[in-house]
């Protein structure tokens, strides 16, 4: 594995950034951050050697940004706000690689972005590096033995999220007795999870996936305690989540709270 010295964090929303600068400085690696306003903890600032906010859709300043402490490798932490992202005032280098693109999912928007910092001779490594223990292991995650019809469900609506994956769409489906409820688009997997339930009601099963066509450098699905709290609120009988390239947060405190509310998990 390669050294790192200086480390650049394009960190989003959420406790993975604050997760990967902390065990980063463990290792004696000196961390930038880079946040967004609406999206990014201002209190990260307290954990960073250098710490910035900028607006989403400021490429140039956040190329500059890590240019100027001389960062070596960067990695991507953290969740944006899709529907927040619309609002996007993009400088002139992110307006034309904008343009370019043929689509404009999450993954073509992060690989194109992610060229970029590669042509200014950045290294991209992924945040797991830094955290390994936080993807999922295979096999069944809760205390209960799952019952057949809700495998069943679980098994059917994985390759379908996968397939749904490869038009760069959601990483989530929601499926019950066969069929598919809900697919995750510019809303988000919470979002998803609660219009599904209004949908189809109690007893819904969630399937959560890498996207065939994603760079895992930059991108990972992720679940945590509020994904868990989430699914009891809206009566969910079970999630499936794929093994080995799920990030589960808080995950000891996440599974007993689905323990002792019968809430099925896996990890395929």
């Amino acid at each position: 594995m390669e050294t790192i010295t200086r480390l650049g964090i394009i960190a989003g929303g959420g406790q993975f950034p604050k997760l990967i600068a902390e065990e980063a400085k463990k290792q004696g690696i000196f961390v930038a951050g880079c946040g967004f306003h609406n999206n990014t903890d201002e209190s990260l600032s307290q954990i960073f050697d250098t710490f910035q906010m900028l607006a989403l859709g400021q490429l140039t300043k956040l190329i500059d940004f890590f240019k100027k402490n001389n960062v070596s490798h960067i990695c991507f932490a953290g969740t944006i706000n899709k529907p927040k992202a619309l609002d996007i005032r993009p400088d002139l280098r992110a307006a034309k690689l904008i343009f370019s693109l043929k689509t404009k999912g999450d993954d073509a928007l992060l690989r194109a972005i992610l060229g970029e910092f590669e042509k200014e001779g950045f290294q991209c490594v992924s945040a797991s590096r830094f955290l390994p223990s936080l993807k999922s292991p295979q096999g069944i995650l809760t205390n209960r033995t799952i019952p057949q019809e809700i495998l069943e469900d679980m098994r059917y609506g994985f390759p379908i999220a996968k397939s749904m994956g490869s038009y760069d769409i959601g990483q989530c489906i929601v499926v019950k007795n066969g069929m598919v409820i809900a697919v995750e688009c510019l809303e988000g997997t919470d979002a998803t999870l609660k219009r599904a339930s209004e949908l189809a009601g109690k007893g819904c099963i969630a399937v959560k996936v890498v996207k065939p066509i994603q760079d895992e450098r930059i991108d990972l699905p992720s679940i945590g305690l509020k994904t868990i709290e989430n699914l009891i609120q809206y009566n969910y009988a079970g999630l499936a989540i794929e093994a080995n390239k799920t990030l589960f947060f808080d995950r000891e405190e996440a599974l007993a709270l689905a323990n002792k509310h019968g809430l099925h998990i896996i990890a395929l």
